[in-house]
C-alpha cells in the first residue's frame, strides 16, 4: 500500500515550489541544530557542581557581533528573492494561456471551457497547454486549491481572480475547497483530469455543445437589450464596446481606469459607480437577474469584440 508523503509533481511550478520548500526544511533544520546543539552540550558541561573552567574570556565582540549579523541577513534576503521570484512567475500569466472559467458555490465547483463545455467538480485539460482560470464565487470566500500542481487561489464573491498552470503529466489529480466554506466544506472536492491533447480534442468534441462561450455571451448580450444601446447605430448614447477591453477608459471625476473584466463586471452590476466621462449615467443595474456564469459569458463576448477590433485595425 502506497502512502506517498507529498502529491506528485504534475505542473511545472511543482518543482520550484517544491525546492523553497525543502531549503527552507534543510534551513531550519541547519539552525535548529547550531543553535540547540550546544545549548544542550553547554546544559551538561557546565551543570552545577560540574569541574569545568567558568573564567572569562576576552573575544572580539564586535567581529563576532556583526557575522552573525550579516550572515543571517544574506540568508533571509537570498530566501526572500527566491521566494519572490517564484511569486512572480506564478502571478503573471503567460500570454499563450487558455481562459476557463471557474465558478465556486456551495459545495461544488462549475467550469466552462471556451468551446461552451461545461463540468461541475471536473476539468478536463491537456498536457503541456498554459491554462489560465478565471475565478468567481457566487456566494461565500472558497479557495481553489490544486496540491498536485503547488497553486492555490482565493475565490472572493464580488471579484476575479486568476491562477494559472501547464500541467506535465497526464493523469487525475485532486481538487479541494481549502477556505472554510459552510457546513458541507469537505465535499467540495473534485479532481483535475489531464490528458494528451489528441484525446483532450476528441473528448471537447465529443461533449461539445450548440454555442461557444462567446456565442453564449452574444445572446445574452441581445436578450438583454445591450445590444440596442452598445451596438450599431442607437437613439441612446452610450459607450461602443468594439476594442474596449484592456483599454483605458475616462471615467467621470477625472479618473482613468482600465477595461478589464472587474470593470465590466461592475459596469453591468453596478453601472453608475463608474460612469464613462462624456456619457449620463442612464444604464440600469442588472444585478439579480445574470447569474455569475452568465457575466463570465458576457465578458468572453466583449473581450471577443476587443479582439476582433485589434484583427480589424490590422
Amino acid at each position: 500500500m502506497k502512502f506517498p508523503l507529498f502529491p506528485p509533481q504534475a505542473a511545472t511550478t511543482a518543482a520550484q515550489v517544491d525546492s523553497l520548500f525543502w531549503a527552507l526544511t534543510g534551513l531550519s533544520a541547519f539552525l535548529m541544530l547550531i543553535i540547540f546543539g550546544p545549548m544542550i552540550y553547554f546544559l551538561f558541561k557546565y551543570r552545577r557542581d560540574k569541574q569545568a573552567n567558568r573564567v572569562l574570556r576576552d573575544a572580539p565582540t564586535m567581529k563576532i557581533e556583526v557575522t552573525w549579523s550579516l550572515i543571517p541577513l544574506a540568508i533571509t534576503m537570498g530566501i526572500f528573492v527566491w521566494g519572490a521570484s517564484i511569486y512572480y512567475s506564478m502571478a503573471r500569466v503567460p500570454p499563450n494561456a487558455v481562459e476557463l472559467h471557474v465558478v465556486g458555490k456551495q459545495w461544488m465547483w462549475k467550469m466552462q471551457h471556451p468551446e461552451g463545455n461545461r463540468e461541475i467538480n471536473e476539468l478536463h485539460v491537456p498536457v503541456g497547454q498554459t491554462i489560465k482560470l478565471l475565478l468567481a464565487s457566487e456566494d461565500v470566500i472558497h479557495s481553489f486549491f490544486l496540491p498536485a500542481f503547488r497553486i492555490k487561489q482565493d475565490v472572493v464573491p464580488g471579484r476575479y481572480t486568476t491562477e494559472w498552470f501547464r500541467a506535465t503529466k497526464a493523469g487525475t489529480y485532486h481538487l479541494f475547497c481549502a477556505e472554510y466554506c459552510g457546513t458541507s466544506h469537505s465535499r467540495m472536492i473534485g479532481q483535475i483530469v489531464v490528458m494528451p491533447p489528441a484525446e483532450y480534442e476528441k473528448w471537447l468534441a465529443a461533449g461539445r455543445p450548440q454555442s461557444t462561450l462567446v456565442q453564449g455571451g452574444e445572446r445574452l448580450f441581445r436578450e438583454l437589450g445591450c445590444s440596442g444601446c452598445h451596438m450599431g447605430s442607437t437613439q441612446i448614447r452610450a459607450p461602443r464596446l468594439e476594442g474596449l477591453y484592456g483599454k483605458p477608459v475616462p471615467l467621470q471625476g477625472g479618473q482613468i481606469i482600465r477595461a478589464d473584466e472587474k470593470y465590466i463586471r461592475d459596469s453591468i452590476l453596478l453601472p453608475n459607480s463608474q460612469v464613462t466621462a462624456g456619457y449620463e449615467p442612464l444604464m440600469p443595474t442588472y444585478a439579480g437577474h445574470v447569474s455569475e456564469e452568465e457575466l463570465l459569458q458576457l465578458i468572453s463576448y466583449i473581450k471577443s469584440l476587443g479582439a476582433a477590433s485589434s484583427e480589424e485595425r490590422r
